[in-house]
């Protein structure tokens, strides 16, 4: 595992870009895993700034996004999906069709999610795979206690992240209690893994994720056993 620590959170998510931008130098048509939330949102301005400046293009480029919210339709302004459009997609050249998101409005979520993980093979797995981590150690919405081999699925959102997600809300009155998330055996088959943190808040949970035991009741500690994980953090996050 490579940990770098940055300054401050400009540089963390400059640092994240770049990774980002050699990747798809090196393959244009790459596979990007990409995540939501406040942590990454730095990383897509970077990524928006260098394709306005000629710098890069990503009309080759596939996405999968880590999740969604079960129930809320991609229209809905607090949707993972307008997140993607209002802070990437519709700012640089990725083709619609190259983007694959969740869908927690689909009939049946467990052909949702089957479909998902084929779609992925399809495509020939995830070269670069963007991560945050939540407060008690969750990645995507692999809450503490996933099952370390977890396929993309449904799960139940913990009291603690729905109430960290209700600060981002927009429209909704609160957090839907369910999630679809792609699973942790789904995110450890990326060849790469790219984990962001910023903030004295991520310190404690961040250094129990990175040298703790590795444990499901800390998804994040999974990462410890990945082949290629760099780690990028601010340095309050690297308190401890």
């Amino acid at each position: 595992m490579k940990i770098i620590i940055t300054r401050d959170y400009q540089e963390m998510s400059e640092r994240a870009a770049r990774l980002v931008l050699e990747t798809v130098k090196a393959k244009p048509d790459a596979v990007l895993g990409l995540a939501t939330g406040n942590t990454p949102l730095g990383l897509y301005r970077a990524l928006v700034a260098a394709y306005a400046s000629g710098k890069a293009s990503f009309a080759k480029v596939k996405t999968f996004n880590l999740d969604d919210y079960v129930g809320l339709p991609r229209a809905s302004r607090d949707s993972f999906w307008h997140y993607m459009q209002d802070n990437f997609f519709s700012q640089v050249d990725i083709k619609p069709e190259h983007v694959y998101l969740l869908d927690g409005t689909a009939k049946n979520l467990a052909d949702e999610a089957a479909n998902y993980e084929r779609h992925i093979l399809d495509e020939g797995g995830i070269d670069l795979q963007i991560l945050g981590i939540g407060m008690d150690g969750h990645i995507g919405f692999c809450e503490p206690g996933a099952s370390f081999t977890s396929r993309t699925g449904v799960v139940n959102l913990t009291k603690s992240t729905r109430e960290v997600n209700a600060e981002n809300l927009l429209e909704l009155k609160q957090v839907p209690a369910q999630g679809l998330t792609m699973g942790l055996g789904t995110i450890m088959e990326a060849q790469k893994i790219v984990l962001l943190a910023n903030g004295r808040h991520k310190a404690f949970i961040l250094h129990k994720a990175l040298y703790g035991p590795v444990a499901e009741e800390v998804p994040a500690s999974i990462l410890q056993r990945h082949p290629d994980c760099t780690v990028i953090m601010d340095a309050a996050a690297a308190g401890e």
